[in-house]
């Protein structure tokens, strides 16, 4: 059977830029695919690497691919493409066979309550009044991110220690060094917090491929890893503490779909800063989440993207914003 593939491009620019310890990204550029069978079915779905080289290979993966290929082509093929195109392709395929959508039984799911990732410039602090001040009347403890390892060690932890003393005695604190540390800075790092209450994880303190030095860190103290599970899949099965799971870029959602109708209690899901088409997936998996016994919050980062039609849950006038 084949199928009908529209392309179309989009970019749009963060609101502020957000600086780690690999890049610093200020705009997000993709593609949006729309796919339709001969039965006039029909689905959604969007690609948006955040590496730079990926775009590039995405977009010749997509020529191969062309305007109407045969669908078994597709399902052998999409496993072995970078990841940002697998979940693009598998959410149209997905939408398109009635698996989730407004033509399935199962209906798009509204997300919880999202951590706030926090600004590292000088609005920081002001930043945290804000959404404490907010925030007051919530029954839930709210939970704030913050990117370290991308300025130097001593304001790394002058900025720590001065959002420590801002946050409310019940918000929990998440800490994502993106790869940035070697073992003895991580080290450092666990036992400085290791009477912090507050912290809920240590994010990717070790480079990726250090799963031995992560396993040890995370003996002394809450770790979760991200980038590891993009470069190690079978860790998605092995980890048994906390997973941050960005499904935008690490294949095909139909594959998560299943891992959630298993109780997943560490398994958090996260934005990479998606149009409304991809956000609908990742809000709907983000509620999936919390269906299991462990509860907390996604990382939707909130405040991050700008508004308009490009964000809407409605894939039509994403399309035509695009």
């Amino acid at each position: 059977m084949n199928l009908i593939i529209n392309v179309k491009p989009f970019s749009f620019e963060l609101i502020r830029p957000l600086k780690t310890s690999k890049r610093i990204l200020t705009k997000k550029n993709g593609w949006l695919i729309h796919i339709q069978n001969p039965f006039g079915e029909e689905g959604w779905g969007e690609i948006s690497p955040l590496n730079s080289d990926e775009l590039k290979e995405c977009k010749n993966i997509l020529r191969i691919i062309g305007p109407k290929p045969r669908r078994d082509f597709i399902e052998k093929e999409i496993k072995n493409w970078p990841g940002s195109v697998g979940f693009g392709i598998g959410s149209a395929l997905a939408e398109m066979d009635g698996l989730i959508g407004t033509n399935s039984k199962v209906k798009w799911l509204t997300a919880p309550a999202s951590s706030f990732l926090l600004p590292t410039d000088s609005t920081i602090i002001k930043t945290i009044d804000s959404l404490v001040e907010n925030h007051h009347k919530s029954i839930n403890p709210i939970t704030f991110k913050v990117k370290v390892a991308n300025q130097s060690t001593d304001e790394d932890k002058s900025m720590i220690n001065l959002i420590r003393d801002h946050l409310p005695s019940n918000s929990r604190l998440r800490i994502d060094a993106n790869g940035g540390w070697n073992r003895k800075q991580a080290n450092h790092w666990a036992s400085h917090l290791a009477n912090e209450n507050r912290l809920e994880w240590i994010e990717q303190p070790l480079a990726p491929h250090d799963i031995d030095g992560l396993i040890k860190l995370s003996k002394q103290i809450p770790v979760a890893i991200d980038e590891s599970l993009l470069l190690n899949k079978s860790l998605r099965k092995e980890w048994r503490s906390w997973q941050i799971r960005r499904p935008a870029l690490e294949g095909d959602p139909r594959i998560l779909l299943k891992e959630f109708e298993q109780k997943n209690n560490f398994k958090v899901i996260t934005t990479c800063f998606e149009t409304g088409i991809g956000k609908r997936w990742i809000e709907h998996l983000a509620a999936l989440q919390q269906n299991n016994e462990i509860k907390t919050a996604p990382g939707l980062a909130p405040g991050w993207c700008p508004t308009g039609p490009l964000f809407s849950n409605n894939p039509s006038i994403v399309w035509s914003a695009a």
